[in-house]
């Protein structure tokens, strides 16, 4: 899990970057990036991960509950979805061919560790080619452009964004979710 007080530095140097202007932090102090990260660990319904190897941080994934998201104003939400975000940490050292990849597997997996999860739900910005091809890799099948709605909340404030809304099933290779029908 992400420690808000103890990751916020290394968030922060992440979110501010260019490459990251998909995430809408940009201009974000660090103590706002604490604040957000503490209210997602405030939360049952959001979770943030800090994603180490070798102890040093490689990525932060998050997952959420859609119903209690954005998202949810702009399709209409199964039982079983599971939102995901993932944002790379920049590339330090010498490249590792295959890291990428292997991580995303990872990660993808961990998201449908519960039985009870059959779909992953992404809503990148349009504007992120990088984000999109890498859900096409992934196997992610793209639905729709929506537009994600402004939220301003005393804790936490999302402009409105114009996303891509992209669903990636339950792998063949996983054990499916058990009915108690």
């Amino acid at each position: 899990m992400v420690d808000p007080a103890a990751d916020s530095a290394v968030l922060h140097s992440w979110v501010v970057e260019e490459r990251a202007q998909f995430w809408g932090m940009n201009g974000a102090s660090r103590e706002l990036v604490q604040e957000i990260y503490e209210d997602v660990d405030r939360r049952d319904t959001h979770h943030a991960y800090m994603v180490r190897l070798d102890g040093e941080p490689v990525a932060l994934f998050q997952t959420y509950e859609p119903t209690e998201d954005r998202v949810s104003y702009c399709y209409e939400v199964r039982e079983g979805d599971i939102g995901v975000h993932l944002m790379l940490a920049p590339a330090a050292g010498r490249p590792r061919p295959g890291f990428s990849r292997t991580l995303i597997g990872s990660l993808t997996r961990f998201a449908f560790r519960d039985p009870a999860v059959l779909r992953a739900v992404a809503e990148p910005d349009a504007s992120n080619a990088k984000a999109l091809a890498l859900l096409d890799r992934l196997g992610f099948v793209r639905h729709s452009e929506i537009t994600l709605p402004e939220i301003d909340l005393p804790e936490v404030y999302l402009p409105e964004k114009r996303a891509v809304l992209a669903f990636l099933d339950r792998p063949a290779a996983l054990p499916p979710a058990v009915s108690h029908a």
